[in-house]
């Protein structure tokens, strides 16, 4: 009993005795839980471009093999009119088969979830869809369509829609039943059920969907310049290659990620700003 009493004095007189945070580590804390999560990525890219840097100057690896990062930006740096127009040729591929995976996607899932026939019929056609390698699409896409801008955005549709259409049927099959009920009770039809039932209840799966298939359709895109194109970073990176152009090449995959990256977080940011009810949901 007395060790029990003299360590309660212990922490009361140690407490009592800490020295309070300045105002200044109070606000350094704070800026930290606030950036964290985008500092923290931005730390480990950092440290793992400069031991990339680091080993291909110790081991001399020859500069067509594998350019340290300070090259790959000496290449971009000095082309910024060819970079910039090719990324703005797959920026316009990628939201081209993204928009038309959102056109495609939606109402398949709201088919699909409202109809027992699209549950039946539909849904193991695009399953089986998948096993289909877009790669082998391409070529077939560019001899119908031509050497436009076609065949691109189709591929990147056809990469990016699939895990659309599943979380958004996933999203609107995940309502309650009690809510579902409660409408028919309401009287309100199969629309009404699903734009004010369904829909909002899906939002934070439909946003799950949306940040996959934004990054998928950037693939998509790089696929279809692969193929058959005469601008784009897809195209860029070939030609690159093609004349052991390799800082370039890496160059092109950096401006890729950049992308990816970009767009992604510009969804993200939308879900936060238009829907911040469904942040709190999935937390």
């Amino acid at each position: 009993m007395n060790t029990i009493t003299r360590s309660k004095e212990f922490v009361s007189t140690s407490t009592a005795s800490a020295t309070p945070a300045s105002p200044l580590v109070k606000r350094l804390r704070r800026h930290w839980k606030a950036w964290r999560e985008t500092l923290l990525p931005l730390v480990v890219l950092t440290v793992l471009f400069v031991l990339w840097e680091a080993m291909v100057r110790l081991l001399s690896v020859p500069i067509y093999m594998l350019p340290p990062p300070t090259k790959i930006a000496v290449a971009l740096w000095g082309a910024p009119s060819a970079v910039a127009s090719h990324t703005w040729a797959t920026f316009v591929t990628v939201m081209g088969g993204f928009f038309l995976a959102i056109a495609v996607s939606f109402p398949l899932a709201a088919w699909i979830t409202m109809s027992n026939f699209g549950r039946v019929a539909i849904y193991p056609l695009i399953i089986l869809s998948q096993s289909v390698p877009k790669v082998a699409l391409a070529p077939i896409l560019v001899v119908m369509l031509g050497t436009n801008a076609a065949p691109k955005i189709i591929v990147a549709m056809l990469v990016a829609f699939f895990p659309l259409v599943v979380s958004t049927a996933t999203g609107l099959s995940a309502v309650p039943k009690e809510l579902l009920e409660l409408g028919r009770s309401l009287r309100a039809g199969p629309m009404k059920e699903l734009l004010r039932i369904r829909l909002p209840y899906a939002v934070p799966f439909i946003f799950a969907g949306l940040k996959m298939a934004i990054t998928l359709s950037v693939i998509g895109a790089v696929v279809g310049e692969f193929v058959a194109a005469d601008r784009g970073l897809g195209f860029l990176m070939t030609s690159s290659l093609a004349f052991f152009n390799t800082p370039m090449g890496f160059g092109a995959i950096v401006v890729l990620s950049v992308l990816a990256m970009v767009l992604f977080q510009i969804i993200a940011i939308c879900e936060r700003v238009f829907f911040p009810w469904s942040i709190r949901m999935q937390n």
